[in-house]
């Protein structure tokens, strides 16, 4: 069987697309394609999940198959419907849809447990009642083999009573353990009779009351595959190990008319490891818990839903998808590389804006009191069909503080005495000193204005300056709160050792916080942005990307941002 190339599959070819149409060409499954993503409902995504994301629902795309949207929802005590509510609204916000395909592990809790006992009367499973620290004990190590529990010999019948009466709620929280039945001396140390089912005396988020056994991760997720159809289950490296328990469950199962063959395959690739976050859900948690961050949708953390409040866009992380790559191997990807992605994304989709700051006033000395007039700014300089803004021009405006030198540096081309400057779609200026308050701080710079000297009109050619100006009419501005978010952590590698670190010196990755990655200010912006809209992205000119903050910003009363800087100057400035 031969099916067509798929040009999209050759573009993005990797080890797994590749190995997907070998399959089709082979006419496995007859050439269907069916991917899921599996999320556990016990907290928030991450950045290393929308790798995933982007991964099992753009291979289904490329072959015209179906990803199912799939809730592991085996461990009622961590599990809540706030997480299962927030992970939906973050798969859809990064432009996915699953359609039908919408599926929770508690909908086969039936046919799970129908499937231990299975295992139970053909041999391969067994009620054990020995305690955690003995388990593990008899479990061995990586480099010495198990030994068989004493309870391993117990009767098939004896097996089933004790399962049944678990089931029934006889029994308190881990008295019995149901294990498979496989090898305490395999090298692998997943097969070492792996636990299958445990008792949890735990309201459940949408059985309620049901049950009080749930089935282990690794027991429940092969059995899900299986009962969606899926073709191909693509894992992370740290599922390698447990590919054979995997296969081998399914295997067990097939033969015991559950599922018929082929079966689906599980396929593993290196997780996501990017500089400057962490994304272990332990730390996260610390990271909220602690008070080190604003909640779970602060946008310096690695959340999807922080990396959406702080303006990151689902186009961004698509093209850092793709850019990432998959591979079989581990290896670390610096921030810049997901922030370059933001950066492209945003160049040709935010409509600039001017915003100030630091504002310090700047006073045209002799532009008449009480008269304004319209510049013309473009709202995208490579969109012309965008169209232009009106900006206000008034006698005193609003100017970045670093703009003014009192005494000039070297090759510095702004505002100093004698000093002429554009201001940006509006007149020439010469600068012709300054004032200052008691304490000899800078608060105003002045200066005169050439009237034939404006933007757009002919005079304008006449004037050659260097420098150039932004600015915001004083009367007509729209003074906001805006927050200029950074790298939450100030160290590449959050709390790895580094050089210099004594011998038995452990480092906490709480020290290595950036103290600079929030900062409140109060800007001055151009009266456009007064009344926009949550969500709504800009360029403010030569400061960065912004958005208007999801929850707090409200028409009249903005607040802003900042979702990254128009370069990447970090690596310079930190150490």
């Amino acid at each position: 069987m031969s099916l067509p190339d798929n040009s999209d599959i050759a573009r993005n070819a990797h080890f797994i697309s590749n190995l997907i149409e070998a399959d089709r060409q082979a006419g496995k499954w007859g050439g269907r394609v069916e991917t899921r993503f599996p999320p556990e409902p016990n907290g928030y995504l991450h950045y290393g999940h929308a790798k995933s994301i982007c991964l099992n629902f753009g291979i289904a795309e490329s072959f015209g198959g179906a990803c199912h949207m799939r809730f592991d929802d085996t461990n009622p005590i961590k599990e809540e419907q706030e997480y299962v509510d927030a992970i939906i609204e973050s798969v859809q916000w990064l432009g996915y849809d699953w359609g039908e395909h919408l599926y929770f592990a508690s909908d086969y809790f039936d046919t799970m447990a129908a499937c231990a006992e299975h295992l139970i009367r053909a041999g391969k499973a067994y009620v054990d009642s020995l305690s955690a620290d003995d388990m593990r004990a008899y479990r061995g190590t990586l480099t010495e083999a198990g030994k068989d529990s004493p309870f391993r010999t117990r009767s098939i019948d004896e097996n089933l009573d004790l399962f049944a009466r678990m089931k029934a709620g006889e029994f308190p929280d881990g008295t019995h353990i149901l294990r498979a039945k496989i090898d305490m001396a395999s090298p692998n140390i997943n097969l070492r009779d792996p636990a299958i089912y445990r008792i949890r005396h735990a309201h459940h988020h949408r059985t309620g009351d049901t049950w009080c056994v749930y089935p282990m991760y690794t027991f429940a997720h092969p059995i899900e595959d299986a009962i969606e159809n899926i073709t191909h289950s693509l894992c992370t490296l740290e599922f390698e190990d447990q590919r054979p328990f995997y296969d081998w469950l399914l295997e067990q199962l097939a033969e015991g008319g559950f599922f018929t063959r082929p079966l689906p395959r599980q396929i593993e690739f290196a997780r996501l490891n990017l500089t400057y976050v962490v994304l272990s859900k332990r730390k996260l948690v610390q990271l909220v818990d602690e008070g080190h961050v604003d909640g779970w949708d602060d946008p310096r953390m690695p959340t999807l839903v922080g990396a959406r409040r702080r303006g990151f866009t689902a186009a961004g992380f698509r093209l850092f998808a793709e850019r990432a790559g998959v591979s079989k191997s581990d290896g670390w990807i610096d921030m810049s590389v997901l922030e370059e992605c933001m950066r492209e994304d945003l160049n040709d989709t935010a409509e600039r804006r001017v915003a100030v700051l630091d504002p310090l006033k700047l006073i045209i000395t002799n532009y008449p009191e009480g008269q304004s007039e319209q510049c013309f700014a473009p709202n995208h300089p490579l969109k012309p069909e965008l169209g232009q803004r009106e900006m206000p021009l008034s006698r005193e405006l609003w100017i970045e503080r670093e703009d003014f030198m009192e005494t000039p540096s070297k090759g510095f081309r702004r505002l100093f005495a004698g000093n002429k400057v554009r201001l940006r779609y509006g007149y020439v200026v010469e600068c012709t000193g300054c004032e200052k308050d008691a304490e000899g701080n800078v608060v105003a710079v002045t200066c005169e204005y050439f009237p034939d000297s404006k933007s757009g009109t002919p005079g304008a050619d006449t004037y050659k300056v260097k420098g150039n100006l932004h600015w915001v009419s004083v009367p007509h501005a729209c003074e906001a709160e805006v927050r200029l978010y950074d790298r939450l952590f100030a160290y590449p590698q959050p709390g790895q050792r580094r050089e210099g670190d004594a011998p038995d010196f452990e480092r906490d990755f709480l020290t290595d916080i950036n103290p600079d990655a929030k900062r409140r200010i109060t800007a001055q912006l151009e009266p456009s942005l007064a009344q926009v809209t949550a969500e709504s992205r800009f360029q403010f000119e030569r400061h960065g990307y912004f958005v208007a903050d999801r929850f707090d910003s409200q028409a009249g009363a903005p607040v802003f941002n900042r979702t990254v800087t128009l370069k990447d100057s970090w690596q310079k400035s930190k150490p």
